[in-house]
């Protein structure tokens, strides 16, 4: 049961194979064995009052498609009666009394939330550790880190703790712990899946909730639910069906390889190696890759995203700086975003957007000659668990904590779908993934290119050894 995908989970709920106490009683005993260790599930319900929850479903006609399906919801989204903390101190007791849009739709769908997701404090950086709940660990390596902001999901996938996950990604927040966990994250063109109708709606544009899983399929569903205009807020997207072409296949498919950008984001040793072997498979499979120059000035791009994310962060938590008492309780690297927008102009955050849509429309060009472009996920392997973030990378200093999380900049500036597929491990039996990009909309395109690689190579089954499995066969 626990291997099973949640599309064949669901399916068997569904025709009363399997009753969903029967499913949150799994989902207990493997969270009881695994999560001390890995710390991927924070503020955990009652078993008890879970099982009697799962119970009184075994006998109601099954809903959505989430019916009965233990669901643990990230942490940056409030969820009613549930404790939401946004891994900062200052919220360690925060219990919301209404769910957001996310936790509100996948509820919706029958979803029975046991959990939350671990997060870095207010989601900033990709490595998941605050210090309300600590550090979340690698399945794959308890001594590495499981990646952020969605590390605990992706770290309860990958522990077989969960079925599908929700995460967010601004800056490669669902594509960086997919990676580093050996499953999948898929970032959808912006609008997809709309914000809720607080603060700003026009100008926050950088990210996006979206779906992880261990199946492609499984992404694609649970887009399918978190999906759909929300009245309140602009810039709606029609939901496309993600699931009819999703079979298609990649023979013929133009890919574009643009690797490291023409030298401009360092990789460590490896990571080049396992995208380019994927990128062989896929031709294998069909499809035509050819290797790209950088189409952008990435400087230009780093610029761009900086400032932009820099006034994001100002305008939404200067609170935190400017209050004595909540600066004392925040991380100095969200102090420092705070303060880096707080000192932008109006000219300077103009001349940011202008690179921006730029950008948008030189990505528009490439789109005319290939279907998707490639890069990797992240630059570097997992990393101790217990640094903040990477200094250096092959000796050259990261200026910035979240530098070395560049590669993921060029979908993320402009809200274009990306998917990051596991490559398969290192020397170290460590995962890396893969970024699929696509045009903006083609979301379905994109699932597509996943799956048929999903179901060439499967890698999210080799099981951490933690779960016992053996990533050396």
């Amino acid at each position: 049961m626990l291997e099973a995908s949640a599309t064949d989970l669901s399916a068997a709920i569904h025709a009363r194979k399997i009753a969903p106490s029967e499913v949150m009683a799994a989902h207990l005993a493997q969270v009881a064995a695994l999560n001390g260790s890995v710390n991927a599930l924070v503020s955990t319900r009652d078993p008890d009052v879970l099982l009697a929850e799962a119970r009184a479903l075994d006998d109601v006609k099954p809903a959505g498609w989430l019916h009965g399906i233990p669901f643990a919801v990230k942490d940056l989204v409030a969820t009613k009666g549930l404790r939401t903390t946004w891994g900062s101190p200052i919220y360690a007791d925060h219990v919301p009394l209404t769910d957001d849009l996310v936790a509100a739709r996948l509820r919706a769908a029958g979803a029975l939330f046991t959990a939350k997701t671990n997060v870095p404090e207010w989601g900033q950086g990709s490595h998941s550790f605050n210090p309300v709940f600590g550090v979340t660990r690698n399945p794959y390596d308890l001594a590495r880190s499981a990646g952020g902001s969605s590390g605990g999901a992706a770290a309860g996938l990958a522990a077989r703790m969960l079925w599908v996950a929700d995460g967010s990604d601004m800056m490669g927040s669902l594509r960086n712990p997919a990676a580093f966990c050996n499953v999948y994250g898929f970032r959808p063109t912006w609008g997809l899946v709309p914000a809720d109708a607080e603060g700003d709606t026009h100008l926050a544009t950088l990210s996006t909730e979206g779906p992880m899983a261990r199946t492609v399929e499984d992404l694609a569903r649970l887009l399918s639910v978190l999906a759909g205009e929300n009245p309140q807020v602009p810039f709606p997207r029609a939901v496309p069906d993600l699931l009819a072409g999703l079979d298609r296949g990649i023979k013929g498919l133009r890919i574009g390889w643009l690797g490291d950008w023409g030298g401009a984001y360092p990789m460590e040793p490896g990571i080049l190696d396992a995208c380019d072997a994927a990128l062989k498979q896929m031709e294998e499979m069909g499809a035509v890759v050819e290797p790209l120059p950088p189409p952008f000035p990435a400087e230009k791009l780093w610029h761009s995203w900086t400032t932009l994310r820099a006034m994001l962060n100002a305008g939404g938590k200067r609170a935190l700086a400017e209050d004595p008492a909540k600066r004392a309780l925040t991380k100095p690297e969200t102090i420092w975003e705070i303060e880096q927008g707080l000192t932008l102009s109006a000219q300077a955050v103009h001349e940011a957007s202008v690179i921006r849509s730029r950008w948008y429309a030189h990505a528009a060009r490439l789109f005319d000659r290939f279907d998707a472009v490639v890069l990797p996920s992240a630059q570097v392997w997992p990393f101790p668990a217990d640094w903040r973030w990477p200094k250096e990378i092959n000796g050259q200093p990261m200026d910035t904590y979240h530098r070395w999380m560049e590669v993921v900049i060029p979908a993320s500036l402009i809200g274009l779908p990306a998917l990051s597929v596991p490559v398969g491990f290192g020397a170290q039996g460590l995962p890396m993934g893969m970024q699929i990009i696509g045009r903006s909309g083609d979301d379905a395109g994109v699932l597509a290119i996943g799956q048929a690689w999903h179901r060439a190579t499967e890698w999210p089954q080799q099981r951490p050894p933690l779960a016992g499995g053996d990533v050396s066969r």
